[in-house]
């Protein structure tokens, strides 16, 4: 196992010790074999049990951790991800950082008017478009549930409209295997073929097992395609601490570690060496208000635990940056967001999702989107660290500008000073400036270029040819469900 201890240029935040990692590695191969877990998929089972687990008479799989080693064995470490037009845009190894949306909010929270409602497929075109947009979001995924189509077709034209507006690559949620094996086709044709998909995947499937201990059908019967296929994957539970996972950020930690890990293990048994994204996600039950809640320091506490223990296993890891528990864009989803995304940054999270949610994921907000991007842009630019070459040290700089002088009128000041951070959306002008531009506060702003973005950018088309393939493969699912 190999543990990095550096991030960017030295610059990083470490949650766990070697010995705390290895203790909850311990606990959770502690849970695998002695609590075990419910599988509700025969050929999973049979999997497990021809690998060395055992069934006992209560029906729980018990799994050694001979089996966790082997399956850590053959995973690989690294995941290169691309966009529709075939180039590599996510390094998902060691600490790299790549930050998307996230999906399926219930509700959309209109930028301009504030008013609450459902998603239609129009809005999700056009929230889809503002991420493709956005030059610090690396992907994208389905933003919210589609109000205007049969249920059964959801996830389908999600995926398709993921497609026609954007070129990034996409996390996505499918809710079983034949709309994973569709969503497969339709990926496929806007690619080059599945051969081509197979060796340069253009998207990640999110799964979930079921807390504690569970593994649904459906879920397990997505990660076995997946498998097959060879389409990168991550197992990760939504722990709702104090619910669905023990009280303790370490409980949470060693029951979700273990969750990831049978995952991992049926997967690797399926198609060793197919690419898995190791991670799980953390919202503390609320005891006053019974809700479960993002953001707070536990959570973030948490998927340090995991980012530490992705690298302790030579994993990709998968987590969150950019939402809150704010039903309103003001000041605490500011300070959520930003707080989720410089730690997820600082960890060295791969890939993070949910930027734009809020309440905790029931709502999506355009406008925290905006501003998250503009976050994510100083939170990369602080991950450069400080150049410490001869040249940035200026000695020579220092010696000709001399006491009592100005660095204004010194060469190094001209060769370098436009490789400070420059904002999109801060204002750094006076008071009196600021006044005689408009005033404009930075809701404004946001709203300002949500507008410009909206009436102005166009995604690369995807060929005609392409788009009648995506077409058909919805209309073929549409008259299989009786649509």
């Amino acid at each position: 196992m190999d543990y990095a201890s550096s991030h960017g240029e030295g610059i990083a935040y470490r949650t766990l010790t070697k010995e705390q990692m290895q203790d909850i590695h311990s606990a959770s191969c502690r849970i695998l074999d002695e609590v075990g877990v419910i599988v509700h998929h025969d050929e999973a089972a049979d999997l497990l049990n021809k690998g060395g687990a055992y069934t006992d008479t209560n029906g729980r799989i018990h799994i050694p951790e001979a089996l966790v080693k082997q399956a850590l064995h053959t995973a690989p470490s690294r995941i290169t991800v691309y966009n529709r037009l075939g180039d590599p845009v996510m390094w998902l190894e060691k600490s790299n950082v790549h930050f998307g949306a996230g999906s399926d909010t219930l509700i959309y929270l209109d930028p301009f008017t504030d008013e609450r409602r459902p998603w239609t497929s129009e809005d999700v075109s056009a929230a889809i478009r503002v991420v493709d947009a956005l030059p610090q979001l690396d992907f994208v995924m389905s933003m919210g549930l589609l109000s205007d189509v049969d249920t059964r077709m959801i996830n389908r034209i999600q995926y398709a409209l993921m497609l026609k507006n954007s070129v990034k690559p996409q996390v996505v949620i499918a809710e079983d295997a034949q709309t994973v094996a569709d969503i497969l086709d339709m990926a496929a044709a806007a690619v080059g073929g599945k051969e081509t998909l197979k060796h340069r995947p253009h998207f990640v499937l999110y799964l979930e097992p079921t807390s504690p201990l569970q593994l649904p059908f459906e879920s397990v019967d997505k990660l076995l395609l997946a498998a097959e296929n060879k389409i990168p994957v991550n197992f990760a539970c939504g722990a709702v601490e104090g619910a669905s996972t023990p009280v303790t950020v370490a409980g949470t930690a060693a029951q979700a570690n273990a969750e990831a890990l049978c995952g991992l293990v049926l997967h690797q048994l399926k198609n060793p060496g197919a690419p898995f994204l190791y991670g799980y996600g953390g919202s503390p039950l609320d005891m006053r208000t019974m809700g479960a809640i993002y953001a707070v320091p536990e959570v973030m506490l948490l998927q340090g635990s995991l980012c530490d223990l992705g690298r302790f296993y030579s994993l990709p890891t998968w987590g969150y940056a950019g939402c809150s528990s704010s039903k309103a864009f003001d000041e605490q989803a500011v300070v959520d967001g930003t707080m989720f995304t410089l730690m997820g940054a600082l960890q060295g999270c791969n890939l993070m999702h949910d930027v734009f949610y809020m309440e905790s994921g029931r709502t999506g907000s355009l406008n925290l989107l905006v501003l998250m991007d503009e976050v994510i842009s100083r939170a990369r630019h602080i991950l450069k660290g400080v150049n410490t070459t001869p040249e940035y040290l200026a000695v020579e700089a220092v010696k000709r500008v001399g006491p009592g002088g100005s660095y204004l009128g010194d060469k190094h000041t001209a060769q370098h000073f436009r490789e400070k951070w420059q904002p999109s959306l801060s204002d750094f002008s006076s008071f009196s400036s600021w006044e005689a531009s408009g005033s404009k506060k930075m809701g404004v702003r946001i709203q300002e270029k949500l507008r410009s973005i909206l009436d102005e950018h166009k995604p690369v088309p995807l060929d005609s040819e392409v788009e009648e393939k995506i077409d058909a493969v919805i209309r073929s699912a549409q008259e299989k469900l009786g649509v």
